[in-house]
């Protein structure tokens, strides 16, 4: 009689541990991500391995013994490579946390606050932090020229992750340099000096309607709602030649909801961007995010088939201008409609209800604005006629102040050395090829190295800086570490128009209405309620508004 040995339980695990390693090096080796690939590699192995056992101990034991075992292996295997000198970013200082997967991240943002927690990261680590198993933070001003600049870096993997691999990805998350140069022609002409004056009369017509809204209003006002009522009607004009009315009728359908949502959904994924290959598949988990795609896809696509009426922007995305010599398809102007939508609204909208939160906290900030507003436009004088912005001196410093304090976009975009480089040295540091790196600017424009008082509301350090006023002692101030707009050949490309918009906006409101904070609101609670999710969630903004 033959005696067959079955094999222990010790020797099923330690052939499941065996196997698990090489699982994990060829996935480290070539990050597969297709579920036809991924699944087979991750649960055939420990199946298999479970068929031997499972005569001495049952198969589900079994099953169970080799699936943990070959889990706990991988996740130790990971672990451990992700916290050991032998990874690439073992010099880069950070919470053990960050370093050991990209899930703490993405909670952070879930929460609202990463830009806060990136902050604090570098005031306890230092200008490099590993801020995920992939990603560093920098807080260093000289590292934008290198990463931001001319011939800066091109977009991260996360940005893709956070559109979630669209196809064709909107040109905010373009990795391909030549691809998003070729694509930001046309909106480059969409956004020049021509198109910006051809946009300047919609502007005042918009602001105008603001301003007598917000003059009809008998209680108290929500002024960040109307701001946001603003910018979204003249997003819908500038972008696809109108079709919202927020200011007449407000938000019946809850498009600023959606909007919220909608990108509170998307950027974890900058974090994780392997799992949004998988979320794709859980379409209930993204609902918000596919919602709000629907609705920007269907307003560029009427936009598109009807054809212009005005200048808009698909005027220059649909080549109706006959600039280039073929026309686009259509997937790829309309791939850009939630980037129209955000970008022409959102942003904005932050700005200039920060700006008005700041001039009210501040009263003598604020009369000496409306002191050079009713300089360059007294009574009677049409403060939305842009002639004098160029003059108004403390009206740039107050926005120059507000956009320093609390930047539109607070925690930046992802970029990566680029590919084939090997990496790249920046700030006395080496980058390796494939890392994700953000230059934070919520950080780096708040850092005493860069401006002095950092966490005070102080439009005045603009005017000592230019020379414009006297100051008793030196101050630290170095104008190339604020980056709102970002800079170089990604940078906003609407930067002058949406200047525009808050200098109409700042001056016929401050020429028109007088504004103080609602009766016992707790202003602190502007800043609680203000969340990072890429662009920025606000909370409500309670004023009393009276005719001047």
């Amino acid at each position: 009689m033959i005696t067959v040995n079955r094999p222990s339980t010790q020797d099923s695990v330690i052939a499941t541990v065996a196997c698990a390693i090489i699982v994990y090096f060829v996935c480290k080796r070539w990050e597969p991500w297709r579920l036809a690939v991924v699944v087979p590699l991750t649960m055939l192995p420990p199946l298999v391995l479970s068929l031997p056992l499972a005569a001495s101990v049952g198969f589900l034991n079994a099953v169970i013994t080799t699936s943990s075992t070959f889990a706990s292996a991988l996740v130790a295997m990971l672990t451990f490579y992700r916290l050991s000198p032998l990874h690439p970013l073992s010099q880069f200082p950070g919470p053990l946390q960050c370093k050991i997967s990209g899930f703490w991240m993405a909670w952070i943002v879930s929460r609202g606050k990463r830009h806060v927690y990136i902050q604090s990261l570098h005031e306890k680590y230092g200008d490099h932090v590993r801020i995920g198993p992939n990603e560093v933070s920098i807080n260093d001003p000289t590292a934008i020229p290198q990463i931001l600049g001319s011939y800066g870096w091109p977009k991260a993997s996360g940005m893709s992750g956070r559109a979630l691999h669209q196809d064709p990805l909107p040109l905010i998350s373009l990795l391909d340099d030549a691809e998003h140069s070729r694509r930001r022609k046309s909106w480059n002409r969409a956004f020049s000096s021509a198109a910006v004056r051809e946009y300047q009369p919609v502007v005042a017509q918009r602001a105008t309607q603001l301003v007598q809204a917000l003059q009809e209003q008998r209680s108290v006002v929500d002024l960040s709602q109307w701001m946001s009522y603003f910018t979204y009607d003249f997003m819908g004009d500038m972008a696809f030649g109108g079709g919202t009315e927020m200011l007449r009728e407000g938000d019946k359908a809850g498009l600023w909801q959606l909007l919220k949502d909608g990108m509170s959904t998307a950027v974890p994924f900058e974090h994780v961007p392997w799992l949004s290959h998988y979320i794709l598949h859980f379409p209930a988990l993204i609902r918000s995010l596919t919602d709000l795609r629907a609705l920007a896809f269907g307003r560029s696509k009427l936009r598109y088939e009807r054809g212009s009426t005005t200048k808009d922007l698909f005027y220059y995305l649909s080549n109706e201008d006959h600039a280039d010599a073929e026309m686009p398809p259509m997937k790829v102007v309309i791939s850009d409609a939630v980037l129209a939508i955000v970008a022409g609204s959102d942003t904005t909208a932050v700005t200039l209800s920060n700006i008005f939160y700041y001039l009210i906290s501040h009263p003598d900030t604020y009369r000496r604005l409306q002191e050079e507003v009713g300089k360059y436009y007294p009574p009677g004088e049409d403060a939305l006629n842009p002639k004098h912005y160029v003059k108004m001196s403390y009206l740039d410093a107050v926005l120059n102040e507000a956009m320093r304090l609390y930047p539109a976009l607070p925690s930046g975009s992802m970029r990566t050395p680029a590919k084939g480089s090997g990496g790249q040295v920046v700030s006395q540091r080496f980058i390796p090829e494939g890392t994700q790196v953000r230059v934070h600017p919520y950080t780096i424009q708040r850092d005493p190295r860069n401006f002095s008082y950092p966490n005070r509301f102080w439009p005045e350090r603009w005017m000592i800086a230019s020379g414009n006023q006297s100051h008793h002692e030196k101050i630290a101030h170095n104008p190339d570490a604020l980056i709102p707009f970002s800079t170089g050949p990604r940078n906003c490309v609407g930067k002058n128009l949406a200047l525009l918009e808050m200098k109409m906006v700042t001056c016929h409101v401050m020429q028109r209405l007088s504004l103080c904070f609602a009766d016992r609101w707790d202003p602190s609670r502007w800043w609680d309620d203000l969340e990072d999710v890429f662009v920025s969630r606000m909370g409500q903004l309670p004023v009393i508004i009276r005719s001047r």
